[in-house]
């Protein structure tokens, strides 16, 4: 700032030589012969054109002075005019740097910003979304501090819990523990993934929080759970009649392909199966636990470890390390047997046996003498039967070995929407029998 002073106290006080030609100039003009009177001038024999050129000598030191001023204060202006500018923008430059140290997530270390800043190398048309920072006293809290009948489910990531906030809403909780392998990446991966995109069937991330060791992530109940509960659970898969199944399926698909065609890079999500899929109070379905995906393009991927469910994983992903979007829409044939056929992914036969539901329902899939019999028992005959072949046909396509003869997801969606009701989010519009 004293800089700042200085150089305007110096512009303002124009050089004392515009003002005041220097004495040994005037001394060296006198010295000069060149400029003395020629011998035969005198002033006394001068003439009147001599006086008036006298006169115009006078002159033209004042007005060169003039022009001195004028230049003199047209720099100054000039000069100012610049500083302003100058000084205007340091100004708004400082108060930026002061409004982003004093930001609340940074002041703690926990700005999302510090895990979206990893990913900088793409650029996403998703929709972002505001995920906020949660302290951890409030989800210990709501957790009854995460006791295990608050418990709602849980993987190799840790737990996910029930929690009631204080104006009686609700929230799922999922606890990471950090010594758990790879649970900083998953924690980063699914606030980096699901804090840029929003959607009606893809589970809402709400928060975060981190407390000493403890990775916690806040999320939308779902109260119906997963669609691995409802159909190997206690009632078997009693809740969900044809129609239902059928519009999980959709759901599924619809989600699917906002990752696969509308982000940008695509997102392949790497562990789509029937746990990670999520039922709320109506049966809607949300694709859930990005904790594995990845952004196609955005890194190598040869160079991601491989991972996955058993079951799911699609066979060029799992004996090459070859992954695309095709994988995903492996996972979702898969899950569309389960739905189907009633059935796990993979069965044990015996004790050192297991058999793939893939391996087992091919050969009668592409039966229509037994595809009828194999169908689970809860909603057998209670479709139109050429409905259930043509989901079957959809199934089979899906987890072709070869991944050049799966269909993309759009074209899964399509083949769904007519056989789903108009009221559960298709164009099927169901004629209701009337009793003879």
């Amino acid at each position: 700032m004293k800089n700042l002073v200085l150089l305007i106290l110096l512009l303002l006080c124009p050089p004392v030589w515009i003002l005041h030609p220097p004495n040994n100039a005037l001394a060296h003009a006198r010295s000069d012969p060149s400029l003395s009177p020629p011998p035969y001038a005198s002033p006394a024999t001068s003439s009147p054109e001599d006086k008036s050129s006298s006169k115009k000598h006078h002159k033209d030191p004042s007005r060169k002075l003039l022009i001195s001023l004028i230049a003199a204060a047209t720099a100054l202006g000039t000069s100012l005019l610049l500083m302003g500018c100058f000084w205007i923008y340091h100004r708004k430059k400082i108060h930026k740097s002061h409004d982003t140290i004093h930001s609340p997530d940074v002041v703690k270390g926990l700005a999302l910003s510090s895990y979206i800043s990893k990913y900088n190398s793409f650029k996403s048309n998703c929709v972002k979304r505001h995920v906020s920072l949660w302290e951890y006293n409030t989800l210990e809290s709501a957790t009854n501090s995460f006791q295990e009948s608050e418990i709602l489910g849980g993987g190799g990531f840790g737990f996910v819990y029930k929690g009631k906030l204080e104006d009686n809403s609700y929230v799922a909780v999922k606890r990471l523990e950090v010594g758990r392998q790879n649970a900083i990446k998953e924690f980063e991966a699914d606030i980096e993934v699901l804090g840029t995109i929003q959607h009606p069937n893809i589970i809402s991330l709400l928060g975060y929080s981190i407390h000493a060791d403890t990775r916690l992530l806040v999320y939308e109940l779902m109260q119906n759970g997963s669609l691995e509960y409802q159909l190997h659970g206690p009632s078997h898969g009693s809740a969900l009649a044809w129609h239902n199944r059928l519009k999980i399926a959709l759901d599924t698909a619809r989600g699917l392909e906002y990752l696969h065609e509308h982000c940008k890079p695509p997102v392949i999500h790497r562990d789509l199966k029937s746990s990670n899929i999520l039922l709320d109070a109506n049966f809607n379905a949300k694709i859930s636990d990005f904790g594995l995906a990845v952004r196609d393009g955005a890194q190598n991927k040869n160079n991601i470890k491989l991972s996955g469910t058993v079951g799911y994983v699609a066979p060029e992903y799992l004996l090459d390390g070859i992954l695309t979007d095709k994988s995903d829409v492996y996972g979702f044939g898969v899950v569309l047997l389960e739905l189907l056929l009633g059935k796990r992914p993979v069965e044990k036969l015996a004790p050192a046996q297991c058999q793939s539901i893939v391996t087992w329902a091919m050969p009668q899939l592409t039966d229509r003498s037994k595809l009828p019999n194999i169908i689970d028992p809860v909603i057998k005959d209670t479709m139109d039967i050429k409905h259930l072949f043509q989901v079957a046909a959809v199934a089979v396509l899906c987890v072709q070995p070869e991944p050049s003869y799966r269909p993309l997801i759009t074209d899964v969606l399509h083949s769904l929407i007519p056989l789903v009701p108009v009221e559960l989010g298709g164009t099927l519009r169901v004629v209701s029998q009337q009793p003879s």
